[in-house]
């Protein structure tokens, strides 16, 4: 009997996969077991001190003198202007009644006949 190729491909895949897996294990507790190896610590390098300076002294600058502002005058209330009286607009006119159209019959539509609704099932007997 001939295999197919891929017959053979599932079983082989399957097999890789698990070696692969048990390397993954082994290595990581290799690393768990190992030690990191210990750093000596350096000395700390001490800076030699910083003399302080004198802050410098600013010399306080004259205030300008701002002159003030004149007062604003009153203004005199204005009187109220005599305005003409509006004259009446003219009445409009009324417009004729529109006579009343007679009512025209509306049309009827033609009665359907009603289906029926429990309509029993075919049999196929």
């Amino acid at each position: 009997m001939v295999t197919h190729p891929r017959s053979v491909l599932c079983p082989l895949l399957l097999i890789s996969l698990c070696l692969i897996s048990g390397n993954g294990v082994l290595a990581s507790r290799r690393l768990l077991d190992t030690e990191l190896p210990k750093i000596p610590e350096l000395p700390k390098p001490e800076f030699p001190s910083i003399p302080t300076l004198p802050k410098p002294e600013i010399p306080s600058l004259p205030k300008p003198e701002i002159p003030s502002l004149p007062k604003a005058h009153e203004i005199p209330a204005l009187q109220k202007p005599d305005l003409p009286e509006v004259p009446k607009l003219p009445e409009v006119p009324k417009l004729p009644e529109v006579p009343k159209l007679p009512e025209l019959p509306k049309p009827e539509l033609p009665h359907f006949p009603e289906i029926q609704k429990d309509i029993p099932d075919p049999s196929l007997h």
